[in-house]
Parts: C-alpha cells; structure tokens; sequence
C-alpha cells in the first residue's frame, strides 16, 4: 500500500511539473513572436520627413528594431496604394514597447503630425519554425 502512495505522489509531481514547464515554454514562446510596425506615410514636408526619417531609424535600431521595407516603388494590385509604406519589426512586444516608449519616440511622434499623414499598426507575425 505505502508503494502506492509513492507512485501516486511521484505521478502528481510529474504531472505539475509538466504542467508547469509547459506554462513557461508558452509565455517565452508568445514573447519571442516578432511584431511588426506597418506604416502608410502622406508626406507634406519633405524636408522635415527626411528629418524624421533619419531619426527613427537610429531610435529603431536602438531598441532592436531593423527595416523590412522602407520606400521603394509601389505597384497597385487593388485599390490605390499610398504614396509611401514601411515596414520594420522588432523581434518581440518587449522591444515595440521599448521603442514606443523611449522619450526621443514621443519627440518624434509630435514632430510626424507636421510633416505627413500616418496611417500605423503594429501587427503579431509567427515564428519561423
């Protein structure tokens, strides 16, 4: 009977302890999926933009962020494409915060409105297994 016991506890152990690391591997797998920031970009001042432009690359590349698509030619498949488009991405929620929140970010954010009409989300992506 005592031999059950053990069996039985040693049973209940593993099975927390499975539950348990399954709980971890899933908050570092959701943390580890990329985000991206897409961008349709009306630019007014096209001076000031290029201001701009240089400066959230640098803020970019400080919080672990990299362009995927920055400018180039634009071909209609349906419907009328912006003027402009970005895209860039961060490898997780943790570095979009990161950027989103740095103090030169909110500078930025107020200098944007006075040199083009955004239109910005920022979308989950998927692992590449």
């Amino acid at each position: 009977m005592k031999k059950n016991y053990k069996a039985a506890l040693a049973l209940l152990a593993g099975i927390t302890l499975g539950g348990a690391s399954i709980q971890v591997l899933h908050a570092q797998t959701k943390s580890a999926v990329p985000v991206y920031v897409v961008n349709e970009v009306d630019v007014t001042d096209q001076a000031g933009f290029r201001t701009y432009s240089e400066r959230q690359e640098v803020l970019i590349k400080k919080n672990g962020g990299r362009y995927i698509i920055r400018g180039g030619k634009i071909n209609a498949i349906d419907g009328t494409p912006p003027k402009r488009f970005t895209i860039y991405v961060f490898d997780n929620v943790e570095k979009l915060q990161s950027w989103q929140n740095d103090p030169a970010q909110k500078e930025l954010m107020a200098m944007r409105s006075k040199i083009a009409k955004f239109r910005s989300f920022a979308v989950e992506g998927i692992l590449n297994e």
